[in-house]
């Protein structure tokens, strides 16, 4: 059964959507900031021969080269000052938080409110330069190996490490300033927007090969239809809840006396979203991008690295489902849904769950409860990320829509909905409440008797 914010959600018209301006600018400057990251694509790194790329690119695009591609929104295959794109602030991240559950001084830094809150922030920055330069400096010597440079040297390795760096701190900033300012998770949508912007192409690439008869047509009804129901098993696991029931007792507040109430508190099955395979696909994409664009001139590690955890390889699905269970357990219970805060909480609103003591025993019961719910959620994950991978390496089903690809868009696209009716809904009762005071002013003017002189 529906809500009241969602029937309420349900009857907004474009009328009301005219009128909610501050939800206009917002949705408007979010726009623009995309935008700019679209056209920051079609910069190139200086230095790059064009020409090598673009014939290289067209080889490699059938392959793992098609896929990273696609995830960093055609950056990649034009070589963009964005082809790092966000994933050197993303792995900043998961390093940060890690230490921040292990080491002591980062733990206690933690706990220090909004100014431990910038203080992590400041370190998660410096994390992502220091990652960056090192994932340029990588990628520079693979393209050298590569053939792909016009003037290969240390001069092209330095200016591509400064506008490979530019490119991400950019990028990290215009998603901080869409987070404030505009609509919706930033980092998240600026890689929705970068997967969203390759989809039309790797449609037509589809379609054309069915048209070439390379592929039957019983393959393309099948694989739309997969992707169909991937993406209606994702809308459904998304919104899918655990919910505990909590008890308010009564009480007393002056001279009236409040009944007790009923709660739920709601656990979502996947609490952590999309952030887990990110986290995974960000550890395990580096190796395939260098490899890419060296060519056959990888060194022994390297080769030995691809060899054993190539896309579709065993231990590469392997070390993927680990990382996906592992980032899921992690990332709810240090970020997403802090039981311990969640307790006190409950025990500071005189909430508890019946028959478990507040305080620490609810905190071991959510804990609990939890750690179980992520069995079907870590699950869930780890197998629509590798589902598609399954079907390109082992079946040979020409499956182009990777599975963080589709947890991303679905997830974003969710989430940023649900924020546009929640700034609906605050314009709607600002309304209401500017409409009552209105009326409330006229009533008391009209009922206002005549001046005594």
């Amino acid at each position: 059964m529906a809500s009241a914010a969602e029937q309420m959600a349900a009857n907004m018209s474009w009328g009301a959507f005219g009128k909610a301006t501050e939800l206009r600018q917002r949705i408007l400057f979010t726009i623009g900031l995309l935008m700019v990251y679209r056209l920051g694509t079609y910069i190139p790194v200086p230095g790059i021969d064009g020409g090598e790329l673009r014939a290289f690119m067209e080889q490699a695009s059938a392959g793992i080269g098609g896929i990273l591609n696609m995830f960093t929104g055609g950056a990649i295959s034009r070589m963009g000052i964005f082809a790092l794109g966000i994933m050197p602030y993303i792995s900043a991240s998961i390093i940060i938080q890690l230490l921040g559950s292990m080491w002591a001084p980062l733990e206690q830094l933690k706990k220090e409110g909004e100014q431990g809150r910038r203080k992590m922030n400041q370190y998660t920055r410096y994390g992502t330069v220091l990652l960056a330069t090192f994932q340029a400096y990588g990628l520079a010597i693979s393209l050298e190996s590569g053939g792909l440079v016009t003037d290969p040297g240390w001069f092209f390795r330095i200016a591509c490490i400064i506008t490979l760096v530019g490119g991400t701190m950019f990028l990290m900033w215009l998603g901080e300033q869409i987070t404030a300012r505009g609509i919706g998770n930033g980092i998240s949508l600026i890689i929705f927007v970068g997967i969203v912007a390759e989809l039309p192409a790797a449609l037509a690439q589809f379609f054309s090969q069915g048209r070439s008869g390379a592929i039957s047509p019983a393959v393309i009804i099948g694989v739309l239809i997969m992707v169909l129901a991937l993406v209606a098993f994702v809308v459904f696991m998304e919104r899918a809840l655990r919910k505990i029931h909590i008890q308010y007792p009564r009480r007393q507040v002056g001279m009236k006396v409040y009944d007790g109430g009923n709660s739920h508190l709601p656990i979502k099955v996947n609490p952590a979203g999309v952030i887990p395979a990110i986290f995974a696909s960000s550890l395990l994409l580096l190796p395939t991008t260098l490899a890419t664009f060296s060519g056959n001139q990888t060194g022994p590690v390297l080769s030995t690295i691809l060899a054993y955890f190539g896309p579709g390889q065993p231990l590469y699905l392997l070390f993927m489902t680990a990382m996906v269970v592992f980032f899921t357990y992690f990332y709810t219970q240090n970020v997403a849904f802090k039981t311990d805060e969640v307790a006190d909480n409950l025990k500071n609103q005189n909430g508890f769950v019946p028959g478990i003591r507040p305080g620490k025993r609810t905190a071991e019961y959510l804990d609990y409860v939890v750690a179980r719910v992520l069995v079907i959620g870590s699950a869930y994950l780890a197998l629509v990320v590798l589902f598609p991978e399954i079907l390109r390496s082992q079946l040979a089903v020409p499956f182009y829509f990777g599975g963080t690809s589709v947890l991303i868009v679905v997830s974003v696209t969710m989430d940023t909905i649900q924020q546009v009716q929640s700034h609906m809904l605050a314009h709607q009762y600002e309304g209401l409440i500017e409409k009552s005071n209105l009326r409330g002013k006229k009533r008391s003017s009209a009922r206002k008797g005549p001046s005594r002189r």
